[in-house]
């Protein structure tokens, strides 16, 4: 994905450690989608493809594709068969060449992935446009971006010496489900829009930091020099465990807000 930021590669096995926990809001972002029997179905951001596999258990007579923007990630997805494949742009998807007549889908997915891509608001009615007629468009992204864990990050790498190195990191933003619904709804879409908030249970050492080191906080971590790179683990490690203290029995419980939004397109 193309982007001024400083770019960062994704590492799939760090994704995965909370792989139960990412998923649970696929799987009922998913439950929410109606449609009977889809010829081709999308997962745009796709990740390790762990739960781009759920489509295919759903609608296992459809042409099933994954598509991300992180070569580690397609490079992981790979493994597994029945699926195609794809490095992709979702702002390609987006505004794709006229010229092309790109086929349209019957159900796109995209699972907290919109986040990571500036003014991506604007970019729902291209998106929209690759479902065909009567088709799906469901995506979710997570919501807290003013809780703890992104704010102590944020304010920890506009200090110095990281800020010089820290600035031009991706850092991920959203809506509340209300902006996307009317922005999809002016479309002419149906639209059920809603937010969950998930009380993860997580444990282990400093599970907060495991947690937003394989997401959130990542761009951030690597755009810093290997020298910088560990003051800054530590300090920020510091923080989440004032912020999210463990109980006796060593579990941090994690509240996560996500914002998920199922639309069907006018026939």
């Amino acid at each position: 994905m193309t982007s001024s930021h400083t770019p960062h590669a994704w590492d799939p096995e760090r994704y995965l450690a909370y792989a139960d926990e990412r998923g649970r809001p696929f799987v009922d972002l998913v439950a929410r989608i109606e449609a009977a029997a889809p010829a081709r179905v999308v997962d745009l951001g796709c990740g390790p493809g762990n739960l781009t596999t759920l489509l295919k258990e759903r609608w296992p007579d459809a042409d099933v594709a994954g598509v991300d923007s992180s070569p580690e990630m397609i490079e992981r997805a790979s493994a597994i068969d029945g699926i195609a494949w794809e490095v992709g742009d979702l702002r390609a998807w987006a505004t794709p060449d006229p010229l092309a007549l790109p086929a349209r889908v019957d159900v796109l997915v995209s699972n907290a992935t919109l986040q990571w891509v500036p003014e991506h608001l604007e970019l729902l009615p291209g998106l929209l446009d690759r479902v065909a007629p009567g088709g799906w468009f469901a995506f979710q992204v997570p919501g807290n971006f003013d809780e703890p864990s992104h704010t102590l990050r944020t304010g920890l790498a506009a200090q110095e010496p990281y800020a010089e190195h820290a600035r031009d990191a991706r850092v991920p933003s959203s809506h509340g489900p209300a902006d996307y619904a009317r922005v999809l709804l002016d479309l002419g879409c149906e639209v059920d829009a809603w937010e969950t908030t998930y009380l993860h249970v997580l444990t282990g050492d400093d599970p907060v930091f495991a947690w937003v080191s394989g997401t959130g906080a990542r761009p951030t971590l690597q755009a810093l020099p290997d020298d910088l790179r560990p003051r800054f683990e530590e300090e920020f490690k510091a923080s989440l465990r004032e912020a999210y203290p463990a109980d006796a029995a060593g579990r941090v419980v994690l509240p996560f807000r996500r914002i998920f939004v199922v639309a069907r397109k006018g026939a």
